[in-house]
């Protein structure tokens, strides 16, 4: 999976991949968090914005954000909605940074947990750094009592049958090694909201290290949440996937 063009010089450089779907409200928000964070960092930081054909003209917005941000920001679109996994790995494939960070759009993951992020793989040279809602002082805010409990108890469902060692196996916040990223994606064939229980999963067999950072996760603000019933039975089918195969 080579991307076009890596950055050289020996610096690190961060590249975080956000896909969108109808996002237009929030896509400006977030890329101000994420350029006020990485500058105050003094860290070199790119955004790859992965848009599935938004009807709500989330596109061009990003199309201004390109200009407003340049050369920070890129717009990678794809035709149609074809799967937060996938779009992950598109993002890949035009990303310069030899670490990526994946998070949502929405508000429900604060820019300012990476730089304790960035700063927790440092301590230890670990493969992956995953914001964790579950450990410490992390929680979940502006969430309904029933979604906690489908939320904590797909956690402890998950963590019941495969043994990961990490506490919030659904969470998508995440800080990889690029090397890493790219092994993962070829060696696992998961690509729908069971991506991020299959990767942890799959790096833990590997031998791969993995911290966590606690994150306060917070009900996104503007739009209605992707998650549905669908994805739960498939999510269930993804643990015992899992389990049967590794």
């Amino acid at each position: 999976m080579a991307p076009a063009k890596l950055a050289t010089g020996g610096k690190d450089v961060y590249s975080v991949i956000l896909p969108t779907f109808n996002e237009r409200q929030n896509l400006p928000i977030i890329t101000w968090l994420l350029n006020r964070t990485f500058t105050e960092q003094k860290l070199d930081w790119e955004l790859v914005i992965v848009d599935d054909g938004s009807p709500d003209g989330t596109q061009e917005v990003a199309k201004q954000l390109v200009k407003a941000y340049s050369p920070h920001v890129q717009l990678r679109p794809r035709t149609g909605k074809l799967g937060l996994g996938t779009a992950y790995i598109h993002g890949l494939r035009f990303a310069k940074g030899n670490y990526i960070i994946i998070m949502d759009a929405d508000f429900s993951h604060h820019p300012k947990f990476i730089p304790q992020m960035i700063a927790k793989q440092k301590t230890g040279n670990y493969d992956i750094v995953t914001g964790t809602r579950y450990a410490g002082d992390g929680g979940v805010y502006g969430w309904d009592l029933k979604r906690k409990l489908t939320s904590k108890g797909a956690n402890i469902f998950a963590d019941t049958v495969l043994r990961p060692g990490v506490s919030d196996l659904t969470g998508s916040f995440r800080l990889y090694k690029r090397a890493v990223l790219e092994k993962l994606f070829d060696s696992t064939d998961a690509r729908g909201f069971t991506m991020q229980m299959a990767l942890a999963v799959t790096a833990k067999a590997k031998g791969m290290s993995i911290a966590e950072v606690p994150i306060s996760f917070v009900d996104r603000v503007y739009g209605d949440s992707k998650l549905g019933g669908e994805e739960i039975v498939e999510y269930a089918k993804g643990v015992l996937q899992l389990w049967w195969t590794t």
